[in-house]
């Protein structure tokens, strides 16, 4: 009986490999799986017949599945178990003697020759193991290096007038940095930090949320006191020294499934240099709504302060063209610079192509009148516009966060793209001029100083979605820099002039796939940076699996899409986009140490797939159906909807191999990528609590300090991890109450005793437990 279950599955698992096999050798794809499949029903046959050969025909199989995987992908582990973990597994099954006594011995060798079959395939197995614990004692994929440790400046400019202890922006500084001068924490007590206090806001996700209800947000330090959001807008105080909280206040934005986001990244303080004594106001936080207002509390109280915009609030629907509630709304802080308030604002992906406007505004940060405004549909004329006059429709927007240098004058804007992002027929010429690129404007006038793109013709949702870093950058020839770090959803790092916005490191263009569709075009090049983390072309070989059913699956489906590299246009048959729309860099931007001149960051490798669908072939919205980046964008009045979403087997996990996530060093005056270390482990991503690091996606922003030290969330485990800067390795983790995708900070109390916070609440459409913590450590 068990011989006949043994060779039924074998029989079965050989049919599956030999028939999916010839369609992939069809598609293009490795002739091993059909290979594969005759050998397994060779076997089968063999072991209905009660052949001892079985075994021996088996061995064979299995030794020549051991040089075909470490022949395709060395002695990587992670991609050499799914290959053969299953198979040795069976081969194992062979063995037991309740299967192996019931076979015969061939006529023609007898005994020795059944001791032959026995023993080869035991031989096979045993080396397969040996390879498997030597692939298991390193990591193939991992770059060791270390960064320069030396001070290359003395003094340098942490931008603003922010004290050691304090972190009064959401980069902490104008510059963006991510970057804090203390440094009682370091790489050599790090490991013995513990919990000092923990907060819980009492803002849930809802069941009636939209998907993307998510927790971003850095508090600010400001004193003695923390500010931050929620994602239901709520803005709330704490005393920095126990977490407890001073003050709250709900702006009751209400609910609505027209909303793509639900999300607060952070609220923005103002101080007047000189108040009179006890005046009300005088200090403000200024608290972004996802109903599209802004409202001015009093920090010391929490209450609104009327005297500004229209009894405290600003409504930044005003000037809007196609002004649907949930279709417009400010998800970031904005920033204050020489008594201005300036202010972006995210619009709805490819919903309809009768959007809002992208427009940039400048607003008085006391009275909220209007000062001027920047549309990149129309990018000339920065003069408030009119009452009853609107900005130009669907322009290219900015969702987040500007960085300022206000000793140049110059705000930098990070901009995405006009939807819908995968069509670009009918693109303006400022659309195409300003789509996707990193855009430096004047601060008093709101003119374009300069703009660099770093995607033409944008057909992939490539936005710019990270905050620029600003630094001043030493270079060779003993010159120092004014420099701008742009980290792009493609993996390229823009090191610029943020003066003019020439390249510090090298851009070159290079050619690009071309084949859009009949009514569109591609860019013929696309630029690349000289520091890059753009991903290696997925091969056939790089598709994943927990088996080789899995993985066979997603080699197929591989060779099924459209891909021909980064920048493949989109397409009806359905085309493999990789980076995915995640990107390798995302609104976490990097964070950069401006003594060293380093930056680190967090890469993640995620590829997505998108199919355009015909207008003529998408049924009428259904009752209750929510817009999402993922499965059906409607681009509502376009020719083509699309579906897309993450490229996955059928059990949920990436087609592409690990290492999904990594954190890594780089050099920002050579280049240099000094290292890049697998990231995170599964433990919150598979049923059972798995510790293996496999390298995860994540989403989030790092911080470092005088120290050493980076502090990183962010991965789809709940962790927050510190690291050493110089080395990317792992000094410290602790584990959180749910998701940490959010950007730490840290700030120190009179007594200088230093604190790390970091809020841990989930992302919706990365699928991490939400919750309503906000977590601060300290040293014993």
């Amino acid at each position: 009986m068990i011989i006949t279950i043994t060779s039924v599955v074998v029989l079965l698992l050989g049919l599956f490999l030999a028939g999916a096999g010839g369609w992939l050798l069809m598609l293009g794809g490795t002739a091993y799986y059909l290979i594969a499949g005759l050998a397994l029903l060779a076997t089968a046959g063999l072991l209905f017949a009660r052949r001892v050969e079985a075994l021996l025909v088996y061995a064979l199989f299995l030794a020549g599945t051991l040089a075909w995987a470490i022949w395709e992908v060395g002695f990587d582990w992670w991609q050499l178990a799914p290959r053969g973990g299953l198979l040795i597994v069976l081969g194992l099954w062979l063995l037991v003697p309740w299967v192996r006594d019931h076979l015969r011995s061939g006529i023609s060798f007898g005994h020795a020759g059944r001791r032959v079959d026995i023993w080869s395939l035991a031989a096979v197995i045993v080396v397969a193991s040996a390879v498997a614990l030597y692939s298991m004692s390193f990591d193939s994929l991992r770059l060791e290096g270390r960064l320069p440790e030396q001070a290359v400046a003395q003094t340098p400019r942490l931008g603003g007038d922010v004290p050691a202890e304090d972190w009064h922006q959401y980069g902490r500084t104008p510059y963006g940095q991510r970057y804090s001068p203390l440094e009682e924490i370091n790489v050599s007590n790090v490991g013995q930090l513990e919990l000092a206090w923990q907060y819980q806001t009492g803002d849930v996700k809802l069941p009636d949320d939209v998907g993307e209800t998510t927790y971003q947000v850095t508090p600010l330090k400001i004193g003695d006191t923390l500010y931050l959001c929620t994602p239901h807008n709520w803005a709330i105080a704490l005393d920095a020294a126990s977490g407890e909280e001073k003050w709250k206040y709900d702006p009751n934005a209400g609910l609505n499934p027209d909303r793509q986001h639900q999300t607060c990244r952070g609220v923005t303080y103002y101080e007047r240099s000189t108040p009179a004594p006890a005046e009300r106001c005088a200090a403000r936080v200024y608290l972004p709504t996802s109903d599209a207002r802004l409202i001015a509390l009093d920090a010391g109280t929490g209450t609104v302060c009327e005297e500004f915009a229209d009894g405290g609030t600003l409504h930044l629907e005003q000037g809007m063209p196609y002004a649907q509630p949930g279709y417009y709304y400010s998800t970031s802080p904005p920033v204050v610079v020489a008594g201005k308030l300036i202010i972006g604002g995210a619009v709805n992906d490819n919903y309809s192509v009768r959007e809002p406007s992208g427009v940039i505004r400048a607003f008085d940060v006391e009275t909220g009148e209007l000062i001027w405004n920047w549309d990149s549909g129309n990018p000339e004329e920065t003069e408030p516009i009119e009452p009853g006059e609107t900005y130009t429709a669907n322009s290219p927007n900015s969702w987040s966060v500007f960085s300022v240098d206000p000793e140049l004058g110059l705000v930098y804007i990070p901009l995405g793209n006009q939807v819908p992002d995968q069509l670009g027929m009918n693109r303006s010429e400022s659309v195409e001029r300003f789509s996707s690129s990193i855009v430096a404007l004047d601060v008093d006038t709101g003119q374009v100083r300069w703009v660099r793109q770093t995607v033409h013709h944008d057909l992939w949702d490539m936005d710019v979605p990270a905050q620029p870093v600003l630094l001043d950058i030493d270079r060779e020839d003993g010159e120092t820099v004014p420099a701008l770090v742009g980290p792009t959803k493609q993996g390229d790092i823009y090191v610029l002039d943020r003066r003019t916005g020439d390249p510090l490191l090298p851009i070159t263009e290079v050619p690009a796939p071309d084949g859009a569709i009949p009514e569109d075009f591609t860019a013929p090049t696309q630029p690349v940076s000289a520091l890059t983390f753009k991903p290696d072309r997925l091969q056939g070989r790089d598709m994943w699996g927990m088996t080789p059913i899995d993985q066979l699956i997603c080699r197929i489906e591989f060779h099924r899409y459209r891909y021909e590299g980064r920048y493949t246009p989109p397409s009806v048959e359905g085309t493999l986009v990789h980076p995915g729309n995640f990107g390798v860099f995302n609104w976490g931007s990097v964070a950069v140490d401006p003594v060293r001149q380093v930056m680190f960051g967090m890469p993640t490798y995620l590829a997505f797939t998108s199919r355009l669908v015909p207008r003529s072939e998408i049924a009428p919205k259904g009752a209750g159906e929510k817009g999402s980046e993922q499965g059906l964008n409607r681009n509502e009045g376009a020719p083509y909807g699309v579906y897309m979403g993450p490229f996955l087997s059928p059990l949920g996990i990436p087609c592409q191999a690990p290492p999904w996530g990594y954190v890594a060093g780089a050099d920002l005056r050579t280049g240099e990528i000094a290292y890049k270390r697998r990231n995170g482990t599964v433990y919150d991503m598979t049923p059972l609590p798995l510790p293996f690091e496999v390298g995860v996606p994540g989403i989030g922003g790092p911080m470092i300090t005088a120290g050493g030290v980076a502090f990183l969330g962010a991965a789809v485990d709940n962790y927050l991890r510190a690291y050493d800067l110089t080395t990317g390795e792992q000094l410290w983790r602790a584990r959180l109450p749910a998701g940490g995708q959010a950007t730490p900070m840290t700030y120190a109390l009179e007594n200088g005793k230093q604190y790390v916070v970091m809020v841990a609440g989930g992302h919706g459409s990365v699928g991490t437990k939400a919750g309503d913590y906000v977590v601060a450590y300290t040293l014993p």
